[in-house]
């Protein structure tokens, strides 16, 4: 019988509604979610392991960094196959996203939650818990990074974002579709993970911004940010790498200080480049020290960087850790 460790760290997964005020909090303890994942104990031996009982938005990266570690504890025992971690939706590809830079094992890691709390018609929580722990001990979720099981569906924590507020298949790899699907309690997967990176650290500088650049922006946030103690900025820049050009005094401002920009596209596909040499465009802002930062959305780029500046302050580095495979 393979033993999956089930750590729970709230999340709507574990809500239902209070009658007092109307509206939905933590209540459920980690039993009584289990209690609802009907004949689970066929197909494995669960481990009940209580971290937190919060909502999504109150997750940190210091508890995601806490979370790094009691994972990479359990991952070291024989005893045990794979990890399943159940979590608010909100954060949920953040804290996905620092568990796959930070932790290097084979063993299956499974991130989870629901969309629905317990008190509503059609509560998603247990069916999302049972595929999740279906695909932890699976052979074939071995060397697959941490995964997101959601609504039947394998996505890659560094390819999956949260895309509705309300629907069960919120998490969607929009760029280059799920890894595979759960069906009949058994992960099937259709492609692998081309690309993946490990930052090994204890660490993490939380000293990040993210700015999202729109029409007509000056540079007054950014001169904000590093007035302010940044030691790195993640930019939301325009379409393929771009910035009104009123923000490119403070990116000057920024990188002169020795802040690390990264510059990402606010659009939900495509990576950023420098295509265009206008003021502004992204070959002005490569020329003055920005980062490239892939295809990644704003939010997993600044988990990436605060992991990135708690190893280095090294900016050809940091420029290697963003741009390897993407640029060379």
């Amino acid at each position: 019988m393979h033993k999956v460790a089930v750590i729970f760290t709230g999340g709507t997964i574990s809500m239902k509604i209070d009658p007092r005020i109307s509206a939905a909090i933590p209540a459920l303890s980690s039993e009584e979610i289990m209690s609802m994942v009907t004949n689970i104990d066929k197909y494995a031996d669960i481990e009940i392991v209580n971290f937190a009982r919060i909502p999504g938005p109150h997750m940190t990266p210091q508890r995601m960094m806490e979370l790094s570690k009691l994972v990479k504890k359990l991952v070291k025992r024989d005893d045990i196959t794979g990890i399943v971690i159940t979590h608010g939706t909100d954060s949920l590809e953040e804290t996905a996203y620092l568990l796959d830079l930070t932790i290097n094992s084979q063993k299956p890691i499974i991130i989870v939650g629901a969309m629905r709390n317990s008190s509503e018609l059609g509560y998603d929580g247990s069916s999302n818990l049972s595929a999740a722990i279906c695909t932890a001990i699976s052979e074939q979720s071995k060397h697959k990074g941490v995964l997101i099981v959601m609504n039947n569906e394998l996505n890659a924590a560094s390819e999956v974002t949260k895309t509705h507020t309300l629907a069960l298949d919120t998490f969607k790899s929009l760029e280059f579709g799920p890894l595979g699907i759960v069906d009949n309690d058994e992960a099937i997967f259709y492609r692998e993970i081309t690309k993946h990176i490990h930052i090994e650290t204890e660490t993490i500088e939380e000293r990040v911004d993210l700015i999202k650049a729109v029409a007509g922006m000056d540079s007054r946030l950014i001169k904000f940010c590093v007035d302010s103690g940044s030691k790195g900025i993640v930019l939301e820049a325009m379409g393929r790498g771009n910035v009104p050009p009123m923000m490119v005094e403070g990116i000057e401002y920024a990188v002169s200080h020795g802040v690390v920009v990264v510059m990402v596209s606010r659009c939900p596909m495509g990576r950023v480049l420098d295509t265009y040499g206008y003021e502004g465009a992204g070959r002005t802002l490569r020329n003055l020290g920005v980062i490239l930062g892939g295809n990644l959305p704003g939010q997993k780029a600044r988990i990436k960087l605060m992991l990135a500046l708690s190893t280095t302050n090294d900016l050809k580095r940091i420029k290697t850790i963003f741009e390897k495979g993407f640029y060379q």
